[in-house]
C-alpha cells in the first residue's frame, strides 16, 4: 500500500494527524503531490515532516511561488506566499537551506508503470485546475485523457473525486469512499491535506493498494498457467478522512497579519 497525500498547505495539525493515521493503518511509503506550503502558518514544520516522511514528493504551484514570484495569485494569497518566503529566509539558517534546497529540486511530474502523478494536470503538471464541472468541457478532458496511459493522481483543486475517461464524476461518498482501478482511464485527486474545499472540515487522502501490479503484468502471469493462475486482485484506491485541530490552524492564522482571517475561517466549513 501508499499513501498519496497533497496541498498541506502549511497546516502542521492536519498534516501530523494525516501521518498519524497513516502510520496507524501499518503504510510506509507516502507520496506528495505538491503544495507544502501556502496559505498556513507552519511553512518550515510541514516542509520538515514531508523531507522525513515521504518517499517522493513533486512541486506545487505555492512551492513554486515561495521559491520565485507567484503568477496568477490572488491579493490574499500573493500575502500569504510573500509571508511564507520570509519565514523560510529568516531564524535558521543551516534548516532554512535544506529546505529551500529540497524545495528546488522537486519535481513537475513522476511516472511509475501505469501511474502517473501530477500536482495539477497531466497538460499542465504544476498550474492547470481539473474541477468536477469540468466533465462537461468534452475537448479540455480529451486532450488530459490523451497524455495518461492508465491512471493518473493529482491534487491543486483540494476538491477530491474520481474522473473517468467517459466523462463522469464521482465524489468519494458516490462511490463510499472505495473505487477499483479497473477498466478505462482515470483521473484521481486525492484532495487536501490542509485546506479542503468539498465542504468537509476533515484533512483528506487517498490510500493505494495492489498498485505493483500492472494490468499487462497480470495477463501476462495468467497466461503462464491458465488453470492455476489466481487472477491478482485489481488495484484499488480508498479515501480517508482525517479529525484535526482546524481551531488550532486557524487561531495561528489569526495572529499572522499577512495571513487573511478568510484563511482560518474556511478551515471550518472545509470551502
Amino acid at each position: 500500500m501508499k499513501a498519496i497525500i497533497s496541498d498541506i498547505h502549511g497546516n502542521l495539525e492536519a498534516l501530523e494527524a494525516v501521518l498519524a493515521d497513516i502510520k496507524g493503518l501499518g503504510i510506509d511509503e507516502i507520496y506528495c503531490l505538491g503544495d507544502v506550503v501556502g496559505y498556513g502558518p507552519n511553512p518550515r514544520e510541514c516542509v520538515d515532516l514531508v523531507m522525513k516522511s515521504c518517499k517522493m514528493c513533486l512541486l506545487g504551484n505555492h512551492d513554486q511561488g515561495a521559491l520565485f514570484d507567484p503568477e496568477g495569485f490572488n491579493a490574499g494569497a500573493e500575502r500569504a506566499i510573500f509571508w511564507t518566503r520570509s519565514v523560510l529566509e529568516s531564524g535558521d539558517p543551516a534548516g532554512n537551506e535544506r529546505r529551500w534546497e529540497f524545495l528546488g529540486e522537486l519535481p513537475r511530474m513522476h511516472n511509475e508503470g501505469d501511474f502517473k502523478f501530477v500536482h495539477g494536470s497531466a497538460r499542465n503538471p504544476l498550474n492547470e485546475y481539473v474541477f468536477p464541472e469540468d466533465i462537461y468541457n468534452q475537448l479540455k478532458m480529451e486532450r488530459i485523457f490523451g497524455l495518461i496511459q492508465k491512471y493518473c493522481f493529482q491534487g491543486h483543486t483540494h476538491v477530491p473525486g474520481v474522473f473517468t475517461e467517459n466523462l463522469n464524476f464521482f465524489s468519494p461518498s458516490e462511490i463510499n469512499h472505495e473505487y477499483e482501478l479497473t477498466g478505462g482511464k482515470l483521473m484521481v485527486n486525492v484532495g487536501s491535506v490542509g485546506q479542503p474545499r468539498d465542504g468537509d472540515p476533515r484533512a483528506c487522502y487517498v490510500v493505494l493498494e495492489n498498485e505493483n501490479i500492472s494490468d499487462a503484468e497480470a495477463e501476462a502471469a495468467a497466461e503462464t498457467d491458465v488453470e492455476s493462475a489466481t487472477p491478482a486482485p485489481p488495484a484499488k484506491l480508498t479515501y480517508r478522512r482525517v479529525d484535526y485541530g482546524f481551531e488550532d490552524t486557524a487561531g495561528k492564522i489569526y495572529d499572522i497579519p499577512d495571513l487573511d482571517n478568510f484563511l482560518g475561517d474556511r478551515l471550518r466549513d472545509g470551502r
